[in-house]
């Protein structure tokens, strides 16, 4: 069939169109349904704060359902397991943080890559841990307390939310770098360890600033500095462990993953919103007061991020010859 030649131009032009159609018709869709969010902790940590402070702003910029599905155990690897064996629909998403770069490092055999497998979606926001103790321990400053576990090497216990989380790895870097003896205690999460760091069955504890800031400002657990490479304005008399240590910096990061070969449209959308979140005056101050920096940026600048902190930290679990359980 001969076709004028306006005509064909017409249809070619159509043709060419329509899979940027389809794509906007994706876009304007989604979400349609609730999305489940999981966290790979215990609810109460700073992970599950994060997720929870995120998921309600998506409720409301998206118009649907964001639901916080808390899934520990394994380091978080049962929950980054489920999300990335689900289907790429952008309906399943994960609560991305430093374990899942701790991990690969740590876990020689996992059914996942997660480099590979999971689509970098949206930073949140990066954040510090606390180096913080018990109000027994005869320290008040990173100084006091390195001569105290030189004292008494081996008597110290220092709990974390798990082998190989954020804490743990923040422990063990202080442990390498200050020459100090301190026996791990692991829990299924981080509220149950700064449960027992504030009721004295543990000495010392790494936990995230957001998850134990008002336990510092009311008195019931001593904090001896921050980890991150700078002061947090949320706590600023607070110094950093570099000015006891130098060289010395532990700041968890946490964004949002989603299954590999989730629609590209699906990731601007979301990203999008997440960075309309951190934009917003009310959730960024939020943020900031849980002594968190917010991570604005595209999917790259997150994926990058993740590679970085999963070389650096891979060093230190061979170094310290760290196992799972």
């Amino acid at each position: 069939m001969n076709l004028p030649r306006r005509h064909f131009f017409h249809l070619a032009a159509g043709a060419l169109a329509a899979p940027a159609i389809a794509r906007h018709a994706l876009a304007d869709a989604y979400p349609s349904r609730p999305v489940r969010l999981l966290s790979g902790f215990a609810p109460a940590g700073g992970n599950d704060i994060i997720a929870r402070l995120m998921g309600r702003w998506l409720t409301e910029r998206l118009g649907q359902t964001f639901v916080i599905e808390n899934r520990p155990g394994a380091g978080t690897n049962i929950a980054a397991e489920v999300v990335i064996n689900s289907p790429p629909d952008g309906y399943t998403l994960f609560v991305t943080n430093l374990s899942n770069a701790i991990n690969a490092a740590l876990y020689e055999k996992l059914n996942f890559d997660f480099m590979r497998d999971m689509l970098p979606v949206a930073g949140i926001a990066q954040a510090p841990a606390v180096f913080a103790i018990n109000s027994s321990v005869p320290a008040k400053t990173v100084t006091e307390f390195i001569a105290h576990a030189k004292a008494n090497p081996g008597r110290i216990n220092m709990g974390s939310a798990g082998v190989g989380s954020t804490g743990h790895l923040a422990g063990e870097l202080i442990k390498m770098m200050a020459g100090v003896n301190l026996i791990h205690v692991p829990y299924r999460g981080n509220a149950p360890a700064l449960t027992d760091l504030i009721a004295g069955h543990i000495e010392v504890l790494f936990p995230s600033l957001g998850s134990s800031i008002e336990y510092v400002k009311a008195g019931k657990l001593r904090a001896l500095a921050v980890t991150g490479a700078t002061r947090s304005d949320a706590v600023p008399d607070l110094p950093t462990v570099a000015e006891t240590i130098p060289g010395y910096q532990a700041a968890s990061f946490y964004g949002i993953g989603a299954p590999r070969n989730t629609p590209a449209e699906v990731v601007e959308v979301l990203n999008k919103a997440v960075n309309a979140g951190l934009a917003d005056p009310k959730l960024n101050a939020r943020l900031t007061d849980l002594g968190s920096v917010p991570l604005q940026g595209q999917p790259a600048t997150f994926g990058k991020l993740i590679a970085d902190e999963t070389e650096k930290w891979g060093k230190v679990v061979k170094a310290a010859n760290i196992k799972p359980e």
